[in-house]
């Protein structure tokens, strides 16, 4: 293999048996308890005719929706699961993080589990020494370096986890949405050390839905959609077409009923004007069948924009047990102009109630855009969730070097 190719997969695929019961009966169950447990079952392809190449050095974002085969691609790149098809050239030294826990033996404490994490990837211990107290530091957890890691908690966990695994120096850092566990100051040193991995060159893959982290971070982006691989190429590219995969989704397709609450009609409209703009505004508004009478009733409205960032969660309670009936409700929101910025928007919507039971969640409900226009003289969009109008008062204080 080129010596430039890190990571060489040719028709990769892994299946998956999904066992079949033949008869639910008590009396067949008695009957064959000393059966083998599982009937012939269907073939569930998690990931099929997979085919690429990752260069050294490249930051590597991989993208899909839930259940598109992202998790399954890495453990079969990372050798914990045997693939069912194809071939993988892998040149250089793995570490992976896929899970909390991943390599990590529970009974041992911090300091030895990154001695036995140093020597997996074939390092001696005097240079797994000289890396120690910066995976320490960097961690976080220098107090319990000396505690079975058992005991630790999960945010401490991948703490030391993603430490151990982007110092100990591997050609090819694997990273999955674990990182999601530790909090916001952590995930942003994370993105930094996997930034400095790759400047020294070399190899990151990182599985992610967090959008803006793929576009900042990574240089390259792949697309996985139902097992298999729809787009290859630039991370910006990839996101448009991960996006793409979302705007095809139809509404017809989405679960918006059940036992206890049925939607009827959702609909977001311009405040002013025929089409919704930064300035004009706009409302959005349910209409829904609540179905289970003496029920608290609350409606939560999330509205993301197209990376999945949260730009508010909002929700009411509208009844209480005594007053909560059966039949149709409308909520109505107001958003008033120049708070959103331009770019498209979906909404999510829970139905619940106060004791936090969830009668029905839609996600995404509809999908919409809110144009940009022209103001100081140009189209182009800016950066930011809100576009605000500030009012500056701006004075001239007079020439202090003369004063």
């Amino acid at each position: 293999m080129e010596q430039e190719i890190a990571i060489k997969v040719s028709d990769l695929g892994k299946k998956y048996i999904i066992g079949k019961q033949k008869d639910a009966s008590l009396r067949s169950a008695l009957s064959n308890a000393f059966k083998s447990a599982a009937a012939k079952g269907d073939d569930f392809w998690a990931i099929q005719n997979i085919d690429f190449e990752i260069k050294r050095g490249d930051i590597v974002g991989i993208i899909g929706k839930n259940g598109a085969g992202k998790s399954t691609l890495l453990k079969v790149l990372s050798q914990i699961t045997k693939p069912s098809t194809g071939r993988i050239e892998i040149n250089g030294r793995v570490a992976s993080l896929l899970e909390v826990g991943t390599g990590f033996h529970p009974e041992l404490t911090g300091r030895e589990n990154i001695y036995l994490n140093g020597t997996i990837l074939g390092m001696t211990r005097k240079e797994v020494k000289a890396k120690f107290d910066d995976i320490v530091e960097f961690s976080g957890v220098a107090k319990f370096i000396d505690t079975p890691v058992k005991h630790y908690s999960s945010g401490m966990y991948v703490r030391l986890a993603f430490s151990v695994a982007a110092h100990l120096e591997p050609e090819i850092l694997i990273i999955d949405e674990v990182l999601a566990v530790g909090d916001a100051e952590f995930q942003k040193k994370c993105l930094g050390k996997m930034s400095d991995v790759a400047a020294e060159g070399r190899t990151v893959l990182f599985v992610s839905h967090n959008i803006a982290a793929i576009k900042e971070l990574c240089t390259k982006g792949i697309v996985l959609n139902k097992g298999g691989i729809v787009f290859n190429g630039n991370q910006m590219d990839a996101v448009e077409a991960y996006h793409s995969l979302g705007r095809s989704v139809h509404e017809t397709d989405l679960i918006k009923a059940n036992e206890n609450a049925e939607i009827l009609n959702f609909d977001v409209s311009p405040l002013a004007g025929s089409f919704i703009t930064i300035s004009s505004g706009f409302t959005f508004e349910i209409e829904f069948n609540h179905l289970r009478e003496k029920k608290n009733l609350a409606v939560t409205f999330e509205l993301l924009n197209k990376d999945q960032v949260v730009v508010f969660h909002h929700g009411e309670w509208f009844c209480s047990e005594n007053d909560s009936k059966k039949g149709v409700y409308s909520v109505k929101g107001k958003i008033p102009g120049n708070i959103v910025n331009s770019g498209h928007y979906t909404f999510k919507v829970i139905i619940s109630t106060n004791m936090h039971e969830i009668l029905l969640e839609v996600d995404p409900i509809t999908r919409f855009e809110i144009a940009n226009e022209s103001q100081a003289g140009h189209h182009s969009t800016l950066p930011g969730i809100t576009r605000p109008v500030i009012e500056y008062d701006f004075n001239y204080l007079g020439d202090k070097a003369n004063s």
